[in-house]
């Protein structure tokens, strides 16, 4: 009887201290409160310090354990904020759950069989200092660390894909091609503008503020760009820029950008549809696009896009940048932000026109 009693103790007393070797730590988050209209507010969120998460997973699953080091601030988030049913990939953000997106995390712990621990990846991931995913197939591992992990939120990441297969699948650009580009100083624009650049086009871009305006010509290199909220007529601002019309229109805004774009594209011109910023506070309510028929005149090709098409073209992209990056013949602004409670204050700003560049949010410094 006391042999089998102190082997229950003991075996008790190991349990016990397997959970404390398991180390349950406070997690920050961002968390979501309630679906939003119009314009998103800081209030709008919540930064929670209360929460705690297991750093260690549990047996069998194949999920991996992170420590979020950068995450990516994009636009295409407010569409997450509201119960509105799209019919495609977009899902709303579940209420009183941390915001998701892309980032660059270190990887801690795994039970999956490809990834190990303190291997760096770059995906989709939560706003909070550790996550668990269990979703892992849209995860790419970081093997190139001679360049700063930031990058992979922007350039190398998320933004730099779809500028990449957008611009080259979708608008088989040519030499000569006349490019415009709208929102150029954004994440993806400014890598579009000096893609076009790097084929021999003539690129133009718009931006909403005179610094942005200079910087898309004095760093980025357009031929010419303009600050569309000074432009009292685009359609006579389109037809200065392009007297003779547009091959490429990589869209970013939408609304009446869009419409008067569509007179003045050229013959066989082709439209590549990445976003429609000006749209993504108003889905209740779509702005109207009236000079369709203008894809039928002048037989255009229009088509939408996501990053997940571009997946299997990331080693190709790759190939293609690391070498102008670490040449330093593309240029890339990013603004980083310090600390996950800085993190509402970053999103908001980039429907108020206070961004410069990709935002990065910095949850740590160490790997």
């Amino acid at each position: 009887m006391l042999t089998t009693a102190c082997s229950y103790i003991y075996k008790t007393y190991k349990k016990k201290m397997e959970r404390v070797g398991e180390q349950v730590i406070r997690n920050k988050q961002v968390i979501f409160k309630d679906y939003i209209s119009g314009l998103p507010k800081e209030s709008d969120f919540l930064v929670k310090n209360e929460n705690t998460t297991t750093l260690k997973l549990p047996e069998g699953s194949e999920a991996i354990l992170v420590k979020n080091l950068y995450l990516s601030v994009d636009p295409y988030m407010r569409l997450l904020m509201q119960k509105f049913n799209t019919g495609g990939i977009f899902t709303p953000y579940q209420l009183s759950s941390a915001l998701e997106g892309y980032g660059v995390s270190k990887i801690l712990e795994s039970t999956h069989p490809k990834y190990k621990k303190g291997e760096l990846v770059w995906g989709p991931t939560k706003w909070e200092e550790y996550s668990i995913l269990s979703n892992t197939q849209r995860l790419f591992k970081i093997e190139h660390t001679d360049i700063p992990l930031s990058l992979y939120t922007g350039i190398l990441g998320m933004p730099g894909l779809t500028a990449y297969g957008a611009f080259f699948k979708v608008c088989s650009p040519k030499k000569g091609d006349c490019v415009f580009v709208s929102s150029a100083f954004g994440a993806v624009g400014q890598l579009v503008g000096q893609f076009a650049k790097h084929m021999g086009c003539y690129v133009v871009g718009s931006a909403g503020c005179d610094q942005k305006v200079n910087m898309l010509k004095s760093k980025f290199g357009f031929d010419e760009a303009f600050n569309y909220k000074e432009e009292p007529d685009l359609d006579a601002a389109l037809k200065r820029y392009f007297p003779e019309g547009i091959d490429i229109y990589f869209e970013n805004v939408g609304g009446k950008m869009l419409d008067i774009v569509l007179l003045n594209m050229k013959f066989e011109g082709r439209i590549a549809v990445c976003g429609m910023v000006s749209q993504y506070n108003n889905v209740d309510n779509f702005e109207g696009v009236k000079n369709l028929m203008h894809l039928v005149f002048k037989a255009i090709r229009m088509e939408g896009l996501q990053v997940y098409q571009y997946y299997h073209l990331y080693p190709k992209m790759l190939e293609f940048m690391l070498p102008l990056v670490r040449q330093k013949k593309i240029n890339y602004v990013e603004e980083i932000v310090e600390g996950l409670e800085k993190a509402p204050t970053s999103l908001v700003g980039l429907f108020d026109g206070n961004n410069y560049g990709k935002q990065v949010i910095q949850v740590a410094r160490d790997l």
